[in-house]
């Protein structure tokens, strides 16, 4: 259940923040949200689909957020809102009942350099260390425990999670929202042997020879100058990282959405309004256009050009370049009709050699 800021709330009031219509007792005052069976007397029901609509005999909403053309009255409400998008209606009704960031001003417990910039207004948590030259914009919310390496630069009204760790060279535009544990700027995955190793001549020869012990296996770092650029309104879910560029920044587009235990490699550049889905990968030297969605678990090789709105199915391999606009499945990712006759295919292989078996 939620229970959120400056409540309670009138069921008009709701409705116009949502852009929604609303019926019956529009001034009935709800203080929360919650799922139909267990809503109490004050809340507000969630019952976007008919399929919860049964549900709500089980509770004690009297009022309720319903599908278009839900017979509200009959389902036993006193008050309904109206949602023709529900999952749209949902981020909206949270943003409103949602509490307020918690905390006033700069903790006393906290570590700042003497030459940070940072608004009047910034709250800074418990146990953060805040380095040389840090700028930090009007508005921001960090949490404790946060570690802001010399030189970042961060946009107005963004949000440190505890635990965040933001390496040298890294900025941040407007309202971006770093989920806990967060790092970014760390350096890339980047190394490279004396002679060309095994790794390389697997590529060039496609596998084909014997591999075997260099001379020296010595592997060499190259360090990661270039640190990483956000832009406004990205948010990255907790404990994902992004790799500083070797000599560019790795560079995150406005409006990208970053999901939990994400890896995103150094000098890659990600475009605007993208969404990158848990445990996905990006490696290296590799450019998303805009609007790409990467499903959970997918994978994207390094230096490849994956075209505006791509859509990568979850546990996709990406190893070669994609045009805009496709859907993409399997490993080896394929367009999404190739792969669903070639899985189909696979399916009958077992029946087709019965059959081969008997003639």
């Amino acid at each position: 259940m939620l229970r959120g800021n400056k409540l309670p709330h009138s069921v008009k009031d709701i409705a116009t923040a949502l852009g929604a219509e609303a019926f019956g007792a529009v001034s009935l005052l709800v203080n929360g949200a919650s799922e139909p069976a267990s809503a109490g007397s004050d809340d507000l029901a969630l019952a976007m689909t008919p399929a919860y609509g049964d549900a709500l005999a089980h509770g004690a909403a009297r009022a309720a957020v319903v599908w278009p053309g839900a017979d509200w009255q009959a389902l036993g409400l006193e008050a309904a809102i109206i949602a023709p998008r529900a999952r749209l209606a949902m981020a909206q009704l949270t943003q409103i009942l949602d509490q307020p960031l918690p905390g006033l001003g700069i903790s006393p417990h906290a570590l700042v350099d003497e030459t940070a910039q940072i608004a009047d207004d910034v709250v800074v948590g418990p146990f953060t260390v805040i380095g040389a030259g840090v700028v930090i914009g009007a508005g921001c919310w960090i949490a404790d425990h946060v570690s802001i390496g010399a030189g970042v630069q961060i946009g107005r009204d963004c949000q440190l999670h505890a635990g965040v760790r933001l390496q040298r060279n890294v900025t941040l535009g407007e309202r971006v929202i770093l989920q806990p544990n967060v790092a970014l700027g760390g350096d890339g995955f980047s190394f490279v042997s004396v002679a060309p190793a095994n790794v390389e001549l697997a590529r060039e020869t496609l596998g084909e020879g014997s591999l075997q012990a260099p001379d020296d296996p010595t592997w060499h770092r190259i360090h990661s100058l270039g640190g990483v650029g956000i832009g406004n309104d990205v948010e990255i879910g907790a404990n994902s990282t992004v790799d500083a560029g070797t000599i560019r920044a790795t560079c995150i587009g406005q409006g990208t959405k970053i999901d939990n235990l994400v890896q995103v490699g150094h000098n890659v550049i990600v475009g605007d309004h993208c969404l990158l889905c848990a445990q996905a990968g990006v490696a290296g030297s590799t450019v998303l256009g805009d609007r790409v969605v990467v499903g959970g678990k997918a994978g994207v090789a390094d230096n490849l050009k994956v075209g505006n709105d791509v859509v990568l199915g979850g546990g996709s391999v990406v190893l070669s370049n994609v045009p805009a606009g496709r859907v993409m499945m399997g490993y080896p990712a394929t367009k999404m009709q190739t792969h669903i006759e070639s899985y189909k295919a696979l399916r009958r292989l077992p029946r087709i050699m019965r059959d081969l078996v008997r003639r």
